[in-house]
């Protein structure tokens, strides 16, 4: 079985809650890459750690077990785990469906702070801005076209996965391609 998994994808595309669904339903330590590329701040996503020293991060925390799921993106400094991975998953998931989910998601989470006036305002809004362009956008910057460029470098399988479907659908996608045999 593999157990070494890593889910990635858009910002809102679900890499995280399908994450969090496969650690669950197979016992697996969750990981998330925004743990390790950025600095505890308040506001959030503020200050990004040394290239050197996330990198440290995450390899120390992978080596802590045999059995995990990585969700979040790797590209342009994460490539140290490229070798532990035993199944990548692409989550593609439609603009609309991800800037709904991440304007819900940041309601949620830091509530007036987003509204017009609050403290965090600004920071929503180019989250969305950023957000919206990684379909048509280019490198370095997150995109689908670094995504599709950095998944050519791995040298396990991979599952495409429809981050519009349900995350118990995808989570039985996954666990199939799992369960495949080498």
């Amino acid at each position: 079985m593999r157990e070494r998994i890593h889910i990635f994808g858009a910002s809102g595309a679900g890499t995280s809650t399908l994450g969090r669904e496969l650690a669950q339903t197979h016992g697996l330590t969750f990981f998330d890459t925004d743990d390790f590329f950025w600095e505890a701040t308040d506001p959030p996503y503020q200050r990004a750690r040394e290239r050197g020293y996330r990198q440290q991060l995450l390899t120390e925390a992978l080596s802590t077990t045999r059995r995990w799921v990585l969700a979040g993106s790797l590209c342009g400094w994460g490539d140290v785990a490229i070798p532990l991975f035993d199944l990548a998953v692409f989550v593609v998931t439609d603009s609309d469906i991800r800037l709904k989910r991440l304007r819900t998601r940041e309601q949620e989470a830091f509530g007036e702070r987003i509204s017009p006036g609050g403290d965090m305002h600004n920071q929503h809004k180019s989250l969305l801005e950023w957000a919206a362009r990684y379909d048509e956008g280019h490198p370095p910057e997150r995109t689908r076209q670094l995504h599709e460029e950095w998944l050519t470098g791995l040298e396990c399988p991979l599952v495409r996965a429809d981050g519009a479907r349900p995350v118990k659908e995808l989570c039985k996608e996954v666990s199939a391609a799992m369960a495949a045999t080498r």
